[in-house]
């Protein structure tokens, strides 16, 4: 079973309208014209901070509300000198490295974070209209005429041809490799083709398919595998964020080593149990500390808002797809917990689907532990958001009209939060460990089941003259998924198609955990090639398992009873049309990469 994630955290509210930038500010702050609307006042029932002795008849005020008055008066009045500060600090920092590690160290990602801080100090002083207007005016003044000057029904075979031809051009202009080679990308194409007519030909309903988000997603994900494969700006951006991930490892070990020794004995230091297991319970840790301070939020709230501007798809979908490979399967679902009960079918689909078609942060941890390549990781995980919210729509089109069509909600959860940071990652700790302890569990169990199977079948294939190999699980497997991993443009040279089905079937049947497991220790994997190892680190990165399928139903019978019945009714196709998602990624991957030594362990 594909194991849960960062379960509910404590969530400030982030309201984004798509028509008013600073809706996120709107949805944390109750008075914001008026802050000193929370001081005491005569009346005891009129503000929480005052309390009453029925039995003395004195009123008294609650002085960590007062202190809270205090703090925030005094930042309302020396924020601006803040800002200045830190921007100034932030500056010389930047300058220092560019004169310092230019040629060394890079400038590419210190710039970026330079650009991001003082863009938000900017906007902290200043309001972002001054900016999304003028977007707005240029524009409506530009895309906007050439798209009205296109005939309403030539739009949708106009869009696709230019797609089509992005992705043509951004295939096969480009010099061949030794394994990448023309054939081996036109092998994918066909595999990219067959996936999306597979999906459309089996669509709930054809006629209703709304072909923007589905055109929008595809183009958008070939962007993003362009990006990360192809230039050295995305390659040195997400090798940055895959640095990150291995550093945390490095964090975690220090904790290990304190409750073991220090350093950690040569002879566990390679177990799952100890290198695995604390650094996903440190990284939830440190989520749980992010929601609290509202960073989380913040962030996963522009991100829906891209999405949901330019796919047109509902404000609930947008949050789920964007939230999905950061916070993982059903949990993410939670950031919309007030609205499940009022979703449409395809609304669920669609967040079921996002849950198949990506993994969460921390077991993409626990993946890097493992030896999977993390930049073929995090990379996936970003391609999934547009790619499940394209599959989805193409499999169960909309037919219905959707609460959140017009705006991107993440609702509050007061009753939840915790006290202050400290509290958060406290509890973070604690829910780390449990998270941790059922993926230890699960893995036991589904390795030890997979064993047991193998057995049965061994002893069984005996009595009927098996030649070759023994009858096992993954030898099965293998022979079903065959088609799948040909027309992923797997190499075809020994026997690395035949390999990889099995490492699909295995994910299909266990979990992503297991096939990663063998792809990383099995000496069967040891000798697969460059580009059929990368493709399959894309084809794997999903929850898209017959174990997620229960977790999910679970969750959503857990936070919306009433929709038992349409959540078991969609998860099939969910399942499936997310496993297909990472599937549309891998045969991505395998169109436009070139040096895959860079991204295959």
């Amino acid at each position: 079973m594909g194991p849960r994630d960062e379960a509910s955290a404590p969530l400030s509210t982030t309201q984004l309208e798509a028509d008013d930038p600073h809706g996120a500010r709107k949805g944390r702050e109750s008075n914001p014209k008026n802050e000193d609307s929370h001081l005491p006042t005569s009346t005891p029932t009129e503000n929480p901070s005052w309390t009453k002795n029925h039995s003395e008849g004195i009123e008294v005020v609650d002085e960590r509300h007062t202190s809270r008055l205090w703090l925030r008066r005094i930042f309302k009045h020396g924020r601006y000198p803040l800002y200045g500060i830190v921007w100034l600090l932030f500056t010389g920092w930047w300058i220092a490295g560019l004169i310092l590690h230019r040629h060394d160290l890079g400038w590419l990602i210190p710039f970026l974070l330079y650009l991001v801080i003082t863009l938000r100090i900017i906007f902290l002083c200043v309001p972002i209209t001054l900016v999304t207007v003028s977007m707005r005016w240029i524009w409506g003044r530009t895309a906007i005429p050439i798209a009205h000057s296109i005939p309403q029904r030539w739009k949708t075979s106009v869009s696709a041809l230019l797609v089509a031809a992005v992705i043509l051009i951004g295939a096969f202009v480009s010099p061949e490799s030794a394994d990448n080679t023309h054939e081996n990308r036109a092998v994918s194409l066909a595999g990219l083709v067959l996936l999306i007519a597979i999906l459309y030909f089996t669509s709930k309903d054809r006629k209703r398919v709304n072909w923007h988000p589905v055109i929008v997603g595809m183009l958008v994900q070939f962007i993003i595998a362009l990006f990360v494969l192809r230039t050295k700006a995305g390659y040195d951006m997400f090798n940055f964020i895959s640095s990150l991930a291995t550093g945390l490892l490095g964090f975690a070990k220090d904790g290990v080593g304190f409750l073991t020794t220090s350093p950690i004995p040569a002879s566990i230091n390679s177990w799952f149990l100890v290198i695995a297991l604390p650094a996903i319970i440190f990284f939830v840790s440190l989520v749980q500390v992010l929601f609290y301070v509202g960073v989380l939020q913040w962030f996963l709230g522009k991100f829906a808002v891209f999405f949901f501007w330019s796919m047109r798809v509902s404000g609930a979908e947008a949050v789920v797809a964007a939230a999905s490979p950061f916070i993982g399967q059903g949990e993410s679902a939670m950031l919309i917990r007030p609205f499940i009960q009022y979703l449409t079918l395809a609304e669920l689909h669609q967040v079921m689907c996002s849950g198949y078609a990506t993994i969460s942060g921390s077991v993409l941890i626990a993946y890097v532990a493992m030896g999977v390549n993390p930049q073929a990781l995090v990379s996936a995980c970003v391609m999934s958001i547009p790619a499940s919210l394209a599959v989805s729509k193409l499999r169960w089109p909309e037919q219905e009209e959707t609460l959140t069509s017009g705006r991107v909600v993440i609702p509050e959860d007061d009753e939840n939060r915790p006290t202050n940071a400290l509290e958060a990652f406290t509890n973070g700790s604690w829910l780390g460990l449990k998270i941790a302890g059922m993926i230890g569990a699960t893995l036991l169990c589904m390795i030890s089941l997979v064993g047991l199977v193998n057995g049965l079948l061994t002893w069984w294939g005996r009595y009927i003259n098996v030649d070759g190999p023994d009858l096992t699980l993954e030898l099965i497997l293998g022979y079903i998924c065959y088609p799948i991993a040909f027309f992923l443009g797997v190499s075809r040279d020994n026997d690395d198609i035949l390999l990889v089905a099995r490492l699909i079937g295995i994910k299909l049947i266990t979990n992503e955990f297991v096939a990663y497991n063998a792809l990383q220790t099995d000496p069967a994997y040891a000798n697969l090639s460059s580009r059929s190892r990368l493709i399959v680190t894309y084809g794997l990165c999903g929850f898209a398992n017959i174990g997620s399928l229960g977790n999910q139903i679970g969750v959503f019978a857990q936070l919306a009873p009433c929709r038992t019945g349409d959540v078991s009714r969609v998860a099939i196709s969910a399942l499936i049309t997310g496993a297909f998602s990472t599937f549309i990624s891998a045969s991505i991957a395998g169109m436009v990469i070139i040096d895959d030594s860079k991204y295959a362990t």
